[in-house]
């Protein structure tokens, strides 16, 4: 018999629900395993200024006294009341292959969303748009990123027998990169900077970056987002929190800064060496040797960087802004030895996003979805 328990947000029981999503991933060669300390502080409603418009619940299942399932129930309220609806997420799902548990897990989420008024519940989602989403459903075969989930095959079956369809799907890239630089790029860059009288903009110190453009950079995400399915504008507290923690990790090679003749910021793109590996060998442990394997990640040799952040001012989109990024960071790739590069999560229906991935011979090697069910 399955029974599903409330979790505390204490940090003991937390890291319980943390590390239940890594032993089920054990000798797993493509799942990527979070950083324990930075998940939990995600779930901590005292770290994590996402709570100041979120509200959550977690639950475990137990089969014969041992875990065998966990799940979060999220409401993000901005984004309900941005966009009318009334709806929950589930997040953080993992669970053994049993239709027992999931149904248990997935009851447990409907339930506490009824009781809360929602009429609907969407998921995989985290808190926020910036969080790992959706369920992967094609590349299982392919070494996840820091920045996704990874699941078994079993889960898309699990989610669908529930009740759930499809909502939205996001599609991923492993681009080769190329020689040298295309000369299509190059040429449409000179236009671009001529035309609007763009520049790019590098830096070599970190803490003058955070001081003349951090919050400037997370204000453009959020307009460069904010028509993005289920985005989260992103708050001043989460703004400091981002740039205190994730700016100093940054290697300023890959940081590239599109201003205009104001040094107003147009664009930005961000990438950092892969910490795939880096993170299996750590276990998502820091301590006691786990930031070893981490810093040889962020320093040592690596074949594959990702892509972690492009955005571009909507008023500058699909205007050839992005070529003067690749043009400034395309050197640094060849230079650090890269050969691929990772897109990361792109919305299906965003071709914007995916046309310019073409001149660099993509191959689209995962897919992942968001599942809507209406509650009666």
């Amino acid at each position: 018999m399955v029974e599903i328990k409330k979790i505390s947000t204490e940090k003991s029981d937390l890291k319980k629900f943390v590390k239940f999503g890594i032993d089920l991933y054990k000798g797993n060669p493509y799942f990527v395993p979070p950083l324990v300390i930075d998940e939990i502080a995600t779930l901590n409603p005292k770290e994590n200024p996402a709570f100041d418009f979120c509200e959550a619940e977690y639950f475990m299942a137990y089969k014969d006294g041992r875990p065998v399932g966990r799940i979060a129930a999220i409401i993000n309220r901005q984004v309900n009341e941005s966009s009318g609806m009334k709806a929950a997420r589930f997040g953080f799902v993992d669970f053994i292959d049993d239709e027992e548990v999931s149904a248990g897990l997935i009851a447990a989420v409907e339930d506490w969303a009824r009781n809360k008024g929602m009429e609907k519940v969407i998921g995989p989602l985290s808190f926020t748009d910036l969080d790992k989403e959706g369920c992967l459903i094609e590349g299982f075969d392919e070494l996840s990123t820091m920045a996704t989930i990874y699941n078994y095959p079993y889960y898309q079956k699990h989610i669908e027998r529930l009740g759930y369809e499809k909502e939205s799907d996001w599609v991923e890239f492993c681009i080769p990169i190329p020689d040298a630089i295309p000369e299509k790029h190059i040429r449409i860059g000179e236009i671009v900077k001529k035309k609007f009288g763009l520049r790019v903009l590098k830096y070599k110190s970190r803490s003058k970056l955070k001081k003349d453009y951090g919050r400037k950079l997370f204000e453009l995400i959020n307009d460069a987002y904010k028509d993005l399915y289920q985005f989260s504008r992103l708050t001043e507290r989460q703004i400091d929190k981002y740039i205190d923690e994730y700016l100093n990790l940054l290697d300023l090679d890959l940081v590239t800064l599109i201003v205009d003749s104001n040094d107003e910021m147009v664009g930005v793109g961000i990438s950092m060496p892969s910490m795939s590996r880096a993170l299996q060998k750590s276990r998502g442990k820091f301590l006691p040797f786990g930031w070893i394997h981490l810093l040889k990640g962020l320093k040592g040799k690596n074949d594959r960087v990702d892509l972690l952040l492009v955005g571009v001012r909507p008023e500058y989109q699909s205007k050839g802004v992005n070529a003067l990024l690749f043009v400034d960071l395309i050197p640094q790739y060849i230079k650090k030895g890269y050969k691929f590069a990772e897109s990361n999560p792109e919305m299906e229906t965003n071709a914007k996003v995916q046309n310019q991935w073409e001149a660099f011979n993509p191959r689209q090697h995962r897919r992942r979805r968001s599942f809507v069910k209406h509650l009666k």
